[in-house]
């Protein structure tokens, strides 16, 4: 948004149209959502977003409302009884924690009986970060101006917020650090051509399914079937082979021993799902990472204690927060509270992409930007569904794609998933894998 902004030198003095556009397009779609409210009160901060609302505040006595407009330094009983708050109060330049005064303001606000309406985003959270430091408003819709806001999409900016609604001002756009992932990047899943096999469309390793675990390793190899892999191996401990007979039927199945021999006909591993944490697991992770040359995603027991290596292929890592935090010797509140900092730093340390699993998914590279993966429901917060996104990113490494797009590829496609099963309550992971073909179109 700054960068937008930039090309406009001294906005929003010399640019008052954009201010007028802002203000005007927050009146629209607040009337829009609360036709039948009359009595508006908007909490304007001095910078451009109190200028926003302020101007917000013309249109709506222009509309026949009442709209009363009070400053940064108002007590909470100055926000009277409306039908509807307006939160005008900072803007995209916020960060840190609001001052006393304006945090007891922003807890009013958030007490009041009425609904909560935010102009560009809830003041307390940091625009770029999601970060919440201290008291942050809780929408009921936010509208915001030219293009999402980072903290609109990370938590835990993105639970501020309510129903988000973009409104064009005018500016021109200009290329970010961070990116939306949109549907259409199920569009670069390779599919299948008339000359392939079942070797050719992508061969999956699946390295997991200990004992009690093995639930685990056949939803991922089931999930690398359904996103079209064509060919998946598990290589598992001898005593639960006869169980994963059962329970995946085209799959290959492997004694744990052989992982290296049936590595070398593969295009890409699944490595961790169920695999256990004992000493003989965690060297044969460490081994197959630092030997097999084969694009790998590094999941669940996988990342006990994982270590960076000089790994010779791409590995995708797929915590999360608890995982995460304890790679990187946090708390997973922490990890929590600055989601994307931690993703970034992960990325860079393990020189790896690192995926932080969640309801905004983030996956990382070193050296580059981030996507947001955030095309999913809450029905989604369900065991076994890490193992789903597991063997899904398996399949799009085993097809070649850029590490990076797979992973977040495999996001989305999981995310989209959701939508397509006829569950809302009550789905598991295996729902998932029953709609991977419709998400895919094969």
């Amino acid at each position: 948004m700054r960068a937008a902004e930039a090309r406009y030198p001294g906005y929003p003095d010399t640019v008052p149209e954009l201010m007028e556009r802002a203000g005007g397009r927050a009146a629209e779609l607040a009337l829009s959502l609360w036709p039948d409210a009359q009595r508006w009160t908007l909490v304007c901060g001095g910078g451009s977003n109190g200028g926003d609302g302020r101007v917000m505040a013309e249109r709506l006595v222009a509309a026949g409302r009442e709209a009363k407009v009070v400053d940064a330094k108002a007590s909470e009983h100055e926000l009277g009884e409306p039908d509807v708050i307006v939160d005008a109060l900072f803007g995209t330049g916020f960060s840190g924690e609001p001052r006393a005064d304006a945090a007891a303001l922003i807890e009013a606000m958030n007490a009041a009986s009425a609904p909560v309406f935010a102009i560009d985003l809830p003041s307390g959270v940091d625009a770029s970060t999601g970060e919440v430091a201290g008291a942050a408003v809780r929408a009921d819709a936010t509208v915001t101006f030219h293009g999402t806001k980072v903290g609109l999409a990370v938590a835990p900016g993105r639970f501020h917020a309510g129903d988000v609604h973009v409104a064009d001002i005018g500016l021109e756009p200009v290329a970010t650090e961070t990116s939306l992932v949109t549907r259409a990047i199920v569009d670069e899943v390779p599919r299948r051509g008339r000359g392939d096999n079942k070797y050719t469309a992508g061969h999956v390793l699946v390295v997991g399914g200990s004992r009690g675990m093995t639930g685990a390793a056949a939803l991922s190899a089931r999930a690398a079937l359904r996103a079209d892999a064509g060919y998946v191996t598990i290589a598992a401990p001898a005593e639960s082979l006869p169980v994963l007979e059962a329970l995946v039927l085209e799959a290959v199945k492997r004694p744990l021993e052989q992982a290296f021999e049936a590595a070398a006909r593969a295009n890409a591993l699944a490595l961790g799902p169920g695999l256990g944490r004992d000493p003989k697991a965690k060297e044969l992770v460490r081994r197959l990472l630092a030997e097999v040359e084969l694009p790998a995603v590094v999941d669940a027991d996988a990342l006990f204690e994982l270590e960076p290596g000089d790994w010779p292929a791409p590995r995708v890592l797929t915590p999360h927060e608890g995982e995460l935090g304890r790679l990187l010797g946090r708390d997973s509140k922490e990890i929590a509270a600055h989601r994307l900092a931690s993703v970034r730093e992960a990325a860079e340390r393990f020189r790896a992409v690192v995926v932080l699993k969640g309801e905004d998914t983030l996956v990382a590279a070193p050296g580059a930007g981030v996507l947001v993966v955030a095309l999913g429901l809450p029905s989604l917060a369900t065991a076994g569904t890490g193992d789903v996104l597991t063997g899904i990113t398996g399949a799009f490494l085993a097809k070649g794609m850029e590490p990076q797009r797979a992973a977040a590829a495999a996001a989305a496609v999981q995310q989209l998933a959701a939508h397509a099963a006829p569950q809302r309550a009550g789905l598991v992971a295996g729902d998932l894998i029953d709609a991977l073909p419709r998400v895919l179109g094969v």
